[in-house]
């Protein structure tokens, strides 16, 4: 079976495609050719690279054929973000491929209204990001149903691994969150640090992804949650690091209006898209139907993240085991 994936040398395709390869699967993996993936490996060897620079294209509307030329019994959509681009590609695509996937986010629903949210709840995104990933599952879950196009989205929460920042306590991207923490200095949270954050490992995303080409009958037409399998408060995952570091997590507090004043304000936009949403997401769905099992809590995952970003000397702190 051969497996087309737009965007397979980012965050998930680093892990996607050693796996789909070590199944046997032929991988044809579609980037600009501006970046390699963040783990080297054997694997990477059997693939065939082909750069197509996605903007472009689709500005001249190629796209959709470039991608349907490549004759792939399974396409994954790893960056598609406009509703318009969906729609291209999958009437390019129509009748061609036996299996198409997207990937969503939690943030589809908005505001999380119950905890943990199921995939039957009904999506209130707000922010141009949540809105039109929403947009996008809303198309896709419609053509399955009244055209039979078999379209798969996977919603992954906060992606997390080695290579890259991952969300910190306070809710934004500052790695310096960490190295207060080891040092045991004080870090002020956002009203009360009861705001939550979902993370998962890019492996388990992976992991879904393989599973729903491999439990073809069951993905088609549905959505799936593709998280760890518990939410973290922000004060709980700041007092999980400080621990790390033998250290009692130094924690002060701050109404939302005055903390948003302490930091820059391009923090202060992340932190507030992700207390705002809130998201805490079951994966029983995905357990029942696809046989997904994360293989990290998200603080396992966070943890291997943050030894990473300390041996490449990029936080100042003790080295972790």
């Amino acid at each position: 079976m051969r497996v087309v994936i737009i965007g397979g040398t980012g965050h998930i395709g680093t892990y996607l495609v050693p796996r789909l390869v070590s199944k046997g699967y032929e991988v044809i993996v579609v980037s600009r050719g501006q970046r390699r993936p963040y783990q080297a490996g054997p694997a990477w060897a059997r693939v065939q690279m082909v750069e197509i620079d996605r903007a472009r294209e689709e500005q001249s509307h190629t796209f959709g054929g470039m991608v349907r030329a490549l004759e792939g019994d399974v396409v994954i959509d790893l960056i598609c973000f406009e509703p318009g681009s969906a729609r291209a590609l999958v009437e390019a695509l129509r009748g061609h491929v036996s299996h198409f996937l997207h990937c969503g986010t939690i943030w589809v629903y908005g505001h999380t209204e119950v905890a943990p949210m199921t995939e039957d709840m009904p999506r209130r995104p707000f922010g141009e990001y949540g809105i039109k990933k929403a947009a996008i599952e809303a198309y896709l879950r419609e053509e399955a149903r009244r055209n039979g196009f078999p379209a798969t989205v996977l919603h992954p929460g906060h992606i997390v691994g080695p290579g890259w920042p991952p969300l910190s306590p306070a809710g934004h991207f500052n790695i310096e969150v960490f190295a207060k923490l080891a040092r045991g200095e004080a870090l002020t949270l956002p009203d009360w640090g009861l705001a939550t954050v979902h993370h998962v490992h890019a492996d388990d995303v992976a992991q879904a992804f393989e599973h729903a080409i491999a439990y073809w009958s069951q993905a088609v037409g549905e959505s799936f949650h593709v998280v760890s399998p518990a939410a973290l408060t922000l004060r709980g995952y700041a007092e999980a690091v400080a621990g790390w570091f033998g250290r009692e997590a130094n924690l002060e507090y701050l109404p939302w209006a005055a903390w948003k004043e302490t930091v820059a304000p391009v923090e202060a936009q992340a932190t507030y898209d992700h207390i705002a949403h809130s998201p805490c997401a079951s994966i029983d769905k995905a357990r029942r139907l696809l046989g997904y099992e994360p293989r990290y809590t998200s603080l396992e995952a966070v943890r291997e993240a943050l030894a990473w970003l300390i041996a490449d000397g990029q936080v100042d702190a003790p080295a972790l085991s």
